[in-house]
């Protein structure tokens, strides 16, 4: 199908994006890396009067080291997330998580921002966000406020932006030494949504687990965490066994008793 008619509008400056969907009201998209938004325009499941294109803004791209934690530009592909040397060290289960993302054309054009705005339960992203407790900075004609993931995500499709607003930045706090994690989802081919996904990143001290998150995809109406399971976990032990299964022979990993 071919989408409605709609006007076209590509900013090159946040400043100048905000006063286009100030002007556009309510009618107006924002155009990231399009890979959810546009399917929906060509199947009429949205009527924007305004397309807001942040393609040409530069400073809603990169990693940055920030203290405590790196910050993420909302315009940053899922390829440049996965493969950035920041991401691995100190934010993997987001590292593993982009990995699983779609395939590599998604990937290289699909963006972490855009991922979190368009709040898709089945989406690996939103609970990565929420799993490690992040901050999405947000600007609108007001100006910046930030929200913590897990006010973010309102409902089905639904978030805690503005019309009027756009999400700029993603902070996530460091991982230090004593984290480990992973993302395991099920999905029926390698380029559908999520069935079901589990992120967990646990925190080890003196072989026992000191800290539990535990994140779930399309479980819900929007990305939760198992907050029965992370009140568990504490003060299990741990042992370690030699993995079996698929994984290489000689990696060892932990498990909780």
């Amino acid at each position: 199908m071919i989408s409605a008619a709609f006007d076209y509008v590509r900013p090159s400056t946040v400043d100048s994006a905000v006063a286009a969907l100030a002007s556009a009201g309510e009618d107006a998209k924002v155009l990231a890396g399009g890979q959810s938004l546009l399917p929906v325009l060509r199947m009429r499941m949205a009527y924007p009067s305004v397309l807001v294109d942040l393609g040409r803004i530069p400073d809603l791209r990169g990693v940055r080291d920030d203290g405590d934690a790196i910050v993420i530009g909302a315009m940053t592909t899922h390829d440049e997330v996965l493969r950035h040397p920041l991401v691995a060290q100190h934010a993997p289960l987001l590292a593993q998580a982009a990995a699983t993302v779609g395939d590599r054309q998604v990937r290289h054009l699909g963006t972490f921002g855009g991922s979190l705005s368009h709040a898709d339960p089945a989406g690996d992203l939103p609970t990565i966000a929420l799993t490690l407790d992040t901050s999405l900075e947000v600007i609108g004609p007001s100006g910046s406020r930030t929200v913590a993931a897990k006010d973010f995500f309102v409902d089905y499709l639904t978030t805690a932006l503005s019309p009027d607003e756009l999400l700029t930045s993603i902070r996530i706090p460091k991982l230090e030494d004593g984290w480990a994690t992973h993302y395991e989802k099920f999905n029926r081919v390698a380029q559908a949504w999520a069935i079901v996904g589990v992120a967990a990143a646990v925190r080890r001290s003196n072989g026992a687990i000191a800290e539990a998150r535990v994140g779930l995809t399309n479980m819900g109406p929007t990305p939760l965490r198992a907050a029965a399971v992370e009140q568990a976990w504490p003060g299990c032990r741990l042992r370690s066994t030699r993995a079996g299964g698929r994984r290489p022979r000689g990696r060892r990993h932990a498990r909780a008793e």
